[in-house]
């Protein structure tokens, strides 16, 4: 029997940053393709992800690899990393992610996605300064919904407060799964695919492997690599955030702060138009 080919297509959550193995990240992609194939039929493994790779990275770069590799399955997680970006637009990662979902799903791929939190929720930032980001992570989980709905994806919900609020699923810097995180992602994908007939193999076990970081070392990777992290999408991000921050208090002392959640509904509705979505499958709220 030929082998089940899994690719993987997305940014740092899909890449494993979080979980750690040997020096190495390892993530919920790795740990869900050993419980995808059978003893008849083995499993062909490729991760594309990029830590920091947006949409455009995504369509230009990862999905003709993905295309060459010819997969039976290929998950498309994206989309965190746009927000993020001062060059935020709803309609354009539309586009990409709608001629990457259809290229995959014509070469035979069932398509695995996921909505994610908004990162201002995540990191607890100030109200002003995480209202912009919210709006622009539901603009993204609800494109997602609808591109889900369109391709028949396997989709996992992963911004409801049963995963958001368990800290215990979370490394140190609160924006990436630990290993416990992982696990619990690659177990949920795992049923899915199960119930449709996809996995053959054992489901990950929940329980981690390795020890949880120590306070010590959670504070040490903090001051290295989170301050580095932090630093690289600030010099990007932060003075448009600021003056959108700016425009929240302003709205809030008029009593307008509606009319910037209309913009946002507006702008996700053309870019559903733009890829001929229906607009009533997919909400801001989600």
């Amino acid at each position: 029997m030929a082998p089940l080919r899994f690719a993987v297509l997305g940014d740092s959550l899909s890449e494993g940053v979080g979980d750690r193995v040997d020096g190495a990240w390892r993530g919920w992609a790795a740990l869900l393709a050993e419980g995808l194939g059978s003893p008849r039929q083995p499993v062909e493994f490729r991760n594309l992800a990029v830590s920091g790779a947006q949409s455009r990275e995504v369509a230009e770069q990862q999905a003709p690899q993905a295309l060459a590799f010819r997969p039976d399955l290929a998950s498309v997680v994206v989309g965190v990393n746009d927000t993020l970006r001062h060059t935020f637009d709803i309609e354009q990662l539309a586009r990409r992610l709608d001629r990457v979902c259809a290229d995959l799903t014509a070469s035979g791929a069932v398509l695995l996605t996921a909505c994610l939190p908004d990162p201002g929720r995540m990191l607890g930032l100030p109200a002003p300064l995480a209202r912009p980001l919210a709006r622009r992570q539901k603009a993204v989980n609800a494109l997602v919904h609808a591109l889900s709905a369109r391709y028949g994806a396997v989709h996992l919900h992963l911004a409801d407060a049963l995963w958001t609020d368990d800290r215990s699923l979370w490394s140190a810097d609160r924006l990436h799964p630990g290993e416990r995180g992982h696990r619990a992602i690659a177990a949920r994908f795992h049923a899915l695919l199960a119930a449709r007939g996809l996995a053959h193999g054992a489901p990950p076990s929940p329980e981690p492997e390795q020890p949880p970081p120590t306070r010590t070392e959670a504070l040490l990777w903090l001051a290295t690599a989170g301050t580095g992290w932090v630093a690289r999408r600030c010099h990007d991000l932060l003075p448009q955030l600021l003056r959108l921050a700016g425009a929240e208090l302003r709205h809030w002392a008029d009593g307008t702060a509606a009319r910037l959640d209309r913009r946002a509904e507006h702008a996700l509705s053309a870019a559903l138009a733009a890829v001929s979505l229906d607009a009533a499958v997919a909400t801001m709220g989600e």
